[in-house]
């Protein structure tokens, strides 16, 4: 009996490797979250003027435990996995659907997408004119660039619109997650939005961020919220807010230093204005 044979696949894109759509809540969950605690150490290490021989063979050990866990590729396939449309999509139906109760559907605007995984997030929606970004490119119209190296007066306020989907929690270090946030209020247009998502855990078991201290300080950096949501018991919590003048009663210092809101058994996330 004769082999039966394989049809070809045309190709219309480069294959990009693609997560088991079997991978656990839970496994998915642990790497994200360990990788994040690696990359976090990482940077503090790298930031030293002067690194010991225990340094640099934690950097190294630290170096192979990323490898092992996929390395960056790794993180962002895990990071695909939960955005699949089984565990609840990804976070752009929040977006679009938000932007669309303010009528920008009905004129056309540009998006600034950092962390992008996927290039065609916002194929719908023919009114963005969508820039898709990431550190690690996995597409070719997916522009491979670290938001922070930006140049923040070539890109003074160019885009309308400007989405954080899970990536201040992703910078390790606090103060460059402020100074993320300011440079995004930089390089939006006037009254510009700018879309953050965040685990829950972020505001709702750090030790230095509440719901509260959030708000105030986007407020200080010049920001007035127009949504928010989250579920008690949820994983992600969102928000919108919109580009405004920084008050001139907001005290920055507050927001510099490491203040302790809640006790117990808590994370440790935080964000400082640099």
């Amino acid at each position: 009996m004769p082999k039966s044979r394989k049809r070809s696949q045309p190709i219309t894109e480069p294959r990009l490797s693609r997560p088991s759509s079997t991978a656990s809540s839970h496994q998915t969950r642990t790497t994200i979250r360990n990788f994040h605690q690696l990359l976090k150490r990482q940077s503090q290490l790298q930031k030293l003027g002067t690194r010991s021989r225990t340094d640099e063979a934690e950097l190294l050990n630290i170096s192979k435990q990323m490898d092992a866990l996929g390395g960056l590729n790794g993180y962002q396939s895990m990071s695909v996995t939960g955005q699949a449309s089984a565990r609840g999509g990804g976070s752009e139906k929040v977006l679009i659907s938000w932007l669309k109760e303010l009528g920008l559907h009905e004129t056309s605007s540009t998006l600034l997408e950092v962390g992008a995984l996927k290039a065609d997030n916002y194929r719908h929606c023919p009114w963005l004119n969508v820039t898709p970004m990431d550190l690690n490119s996995r597409h070719p119209n997916i522009l491979e660039q670290d938001f922070l190296t930006l140049d923040a007066n070539e890109h003074h306020s160019r885009w309308n619109i400007i989405s954080l989907s899970l990536v201040v929690n992703f910078v390790p270090i606090a103060e460059d997650r402020g100074r993320m946030l300011e440079l995004a209020h930089t390089m939006l247009a006037q009254n510009g939005l700018i879309f953050i998502v965040l685990p829950l855990p972020c505001i709702f078991n750090s030790r230095y961020t509440t719901p509260e201290h959030f708000d105030s300080l986007l407020e200080c950096i010049g920001f007035d919220k127009v949504r928010s949501h989250w579920k008690t018991g949820g994983k992600m919590a969102y928000w919108l807010f919109r580009k405004s003048t920084p008050p001139v009663t907001c005290s920055r210092t507050t927001f510099q230093k490491k203040t302790v809101l809640r006790t117990g058994n808590r994370n440790n996330f935080l964000i400082k204005l640099p």
